[in-house]
């Protein structure tokens, strides 16, 4: 009876060694996923969340290391929609649909672009290349946790393989000489042609039933866009005006498949038609200095317009387009220009993992989940908050306090960059 008390004993002691257990007390916590919490707990248990909740309410482990975090303020961390940092680049000036090309094999994980989006608080991202083609490539999500490859950071599908989305463009951009479209039209025509290519070659496939002679040629294009045509990869699109806007919702709906509207300038003009799809945007707030002539009509009332709509409404940075370390400030300008308070939060984390299809995994602070937080100084919102630490899974990737960190974070262009962006990739590839 003693061998087996001291066996038990044991095997309580292993688990508690082995379980890494911190717990966060005293912040104002803002779980997006419920209202806010004065004098909160956060239990955070081997990368992942365990509690949430008030001051009394929560079990705090015994032997756990303890962070207080009086006066400051815990949101999950922030999802960026939409970035073109690690010298992301797609498809070349061969042709203008390229959905072959993965940014996968083009990003530089060393790119003080991490950094910077870890000094804004953003502990997800969306990869992707840019708009000077009407499909540019496949995109990628990442999780900034600490990698030396950008396989240690990609967020991975149940089959193992990275996750990720597909870019696509319209309006301005991609009109160029040929083999590139001139017109709007053209430009349309084009991607429905490819489209109906796909859902050929998908369908011959299927007829083939694996028969290995009757399968037609691999197709490294086609594979890809019939994943978009099965709703198993999310087309990311860039566009702006108005009528732009209501011809990706035409080809949506044409197709079928999955799809979120990236910029959309002109979406306070057709908020309602965008809603209705049941299309989800990611919304730039402030777009690049001088922006561009499609982009004239921008309104800061594009936020509040979806919403009264009932459109989802993400935020996302398009960085180096704004700087991912002024990522809250795209909710701050929503909300003067009349979005509601929790909305313009949600669009910071959960609206963005839902235009991501990780809402089971980050967005909000939820048992569970990915130990995915930031610690500020104050109310999101305020222009005087700042980023204290950004934590991803369970790990501290951004502290102020740190020498080489504050640097990043209140430095210049270029400060403590190991790389900076070397080249220009085609028109337009950075937007």
């Amino acid at each position: 009876m003693k061998s087996l008390s001291i066996v038990l004993l044991s095997i309580f002691f292993v688990v508690d060694v082995a379980a890494e257990e911190m717990v966060f007390t005293g912040a104002r916590i803002i779980p997006i996923a419920g209202e806010p919490i004065d004098n909160g707990v956060l239990v955070i248990e081997d990368g992942r969340i365990r509690a949430v909740g008030a001051s009394g309410r929560v079990r705090i482990p015994r032997g756990a290391e303890i962070h207080d975090a009086g006066g400051k303020v815990i949101m999950p961390g922030f999802v960026d929609s939409h970035s073109h940092i690690g010298e992301v680049a797609g498809g070349d000036s061969s042709s203008p649909i390229q959905p072959e090309a993965r940014v996968l094999d083009s990003i530089n994980v060393r790119d003080a672009g991490f950094k910077r989006s870890l000094a804004g608080g953003i502990t997800t991202t969306h990869l992707m290349s840019g708009s000077g083609h009407l499909i540019s490539g496949q995109s990628l999500y990442v999780k900034l946790r600490d990698g030396n490859s950008i396989e240690d950071i990609a967020y991975r599908r149940a089959d193992g393989s990275v996750d990720g989305g597909m870019k696509f463009a319209n309006g301005t951009n991609p009109r160029r000489d040929p083999p590139f479209p001139g017109t709007r039209a053209k430009s349309a025509a084009l991607v429905r042609q490819k489209l109906i290519a796909a859902r050929e070659y998908q369908q011959k496939i299927e007829r083939a039933d694996g028969d290995a002679e009757k399968l037609p040629p691999r197709d490294l294009g086609m594979e890809a866009l019939a994943e978009v045509l099965r709703g198993e990869r999310i087309v990311h699109h860039h566009t702006h005006r108005h009528d732009d806007i209501l011809t990706v919702l035409r080809l949506q709906r044409e197709f079928g498949f999955r799809v979120v509207l990236h910029h959309v300038s002109e979406a306070a003009r057709v908020a309602k038609e965008i809603a209705d799809a049941g299309v989800p945007v990611s919304l730039i707030t402030v777009d690049s200095p001088g922006g561009k002539l499609e982009a004239q009509y921008a309104d800061f009332e594009n936020g509040p317009a979806l919403e009264r709509a009932g459109a989802d409404v993400g935020f996302h940075t398009d960085d180096y387009i704004t700087d991912s370390r002024l990522f809250m400030r795209q909710a701050a300008l929503a909300v003067r220009a009349g979005m509601t308070r929790d909305t313009a939060l949600e669009a910071l984390t959960l609206a963005n993992a839902r235009i991501l299809g990780l809402e089971d995994r980050i967005g909000s602070l939820e048992p569970g989940k990915d130990a995915d937080f930031v610690i500020l100084s104050g109310d999101p919102l305020s222009v005087y908050t700042r980023v204290l630490e950004t934590w991803v899974e369970g790990v501290r990737r951004f502290d102020i306090d740190d020498d080489e960190d504050r640097a990043v974070a209140e430095g210049g262009y270029g400060a403590l960059q190991p790389s900076v962006v070397h080249e220009f990739h085609g028109y337009g590839e950075w937007h």
